[in-house]
């Protein structure tokens, strides 16, 4: 699946960061290698985009972590995420920057904010992006078709081109000095029209031996049934410390509980050895145990 993509000039690429309770996720710095690999086909500043209340410490460990530049945005009324917010401050940042690239993680926030960019910036959207590369002199991205039947190879026609970056398909990014980049601090007031984010409420589970365990054993639709999952309890026991998991279609049927589900909408793990029983390999799946091993 071939469209041919003029390389862009000097004009920036964009990372939108995602955090909890001031604490940068993993993904950033998964995302600042993906760019970093876009900046090799395509000549380009990286700048982080940064946005929440309270963020700029964040933002200066942020770049001090990965050397790059950072834009950081204190928007008092963004305690806790609204995607209104989010996507009407970085349309009005990308409107001002015309960056050629804007990356984002592909998880629900990342989906949420990168698609709706999309469309506010009548942009090209390439989601699930696991790899790239350059074919033929241009700049291609990778991702999976059709439940991982297919890998595609994508190229857009137009800019700005906005992608979303499965979890775990780039290992987190080492710059090569240690010098910190800069951070622009801006402060926006933006009070919401259509949304109100009125607080999070957490899972009443806390279990943490999915993330912990070493081995782990997990079950999908291809065991047949509930009643098949005492085989896969009689396997775990097999392995001290190993915890039971589930894709999410055994979850959404009531097999397993909500906490053992790995994959994007669930846990996302890296024990040293991973069973998948019955489990057909969607990216959606693997994007929640791809540090296995």
């Amino acid at each position: 699946m071939m469209a041919a993509m003029n390389k862009p000039g000097r004009e920036p690429i964009f990372i939108i960061a995602e955090h909890n309770e001031n604490k940068a996720k993993s993904i950033v710095f998964e995302l600042a290698t993906c760019a970093d690999k876009i900046k090799q086909y395509c000549p380009a500043e990286i700048k982080i985009i940064i946005l929440g209340r309270g963020t700029e410490k964040l933002s200066s460990e942020i770049a001090q972590k990965t050397g790059l530049d950072a834009i950081s945005i204190e928007i008092n009324e963004l305690a806790l995420y609204n995607p209104e917010i989010y996507k009407t401050v970085i349309y009005n940042l990308a409107v001002e920057y015309s960056p050629s690239f804007i990356v984002a993680g592909h998880t629900p926030r990342g989906l949420d904010v990168a698609s709706g960019l999309a469309v506010r910036l009548n942009a090209a959207f390439i989601a699930g992006v696991e790899g790239l590369g350059e074919e033929g002199g241009k700049i291609c991205f990778r991702r999976q078709m059709f439940f991982g039947k297919i890998d595609a190879h994508i190229a857009a026609d137009s800019e700005p081109l906005i992608i979303t970056v499965q979890p775990g398909s780039f290992v987190p990014y080492k710059p090569d000095n240690a010098s910190p980049g800069k951070v622009e601090t801006r402060r926006v007031e933006y009070a919401p029209e259509f949304i109100r984010a009125k607080g999070i409420r957490s899972s009443k589970f806390q279990d943490s031996s999915i993330s912990k365990a070493k081995v782990i054993i997990s079950a999908g639709n291809g065991i047949g049934g509930k009643e098949n999952l005492g085989l896969i309890n009689r396997l775990a026991a097999v392995f001290p410390g190993s915890a039971v998991g589930g894709s999410r279609i055994v979850v959404d049927r009531g097999w397993l509980e909500y906490r053992q589900q790995i994959g994007l909408t669930g846990a996302q793990v890296s024990p040293d050895l991973y069973f998948a029983c019955g489990i057909s390999g969607a990216s959606q799946h693997l994007a929640g145990m791809r540090g296995s091993g």
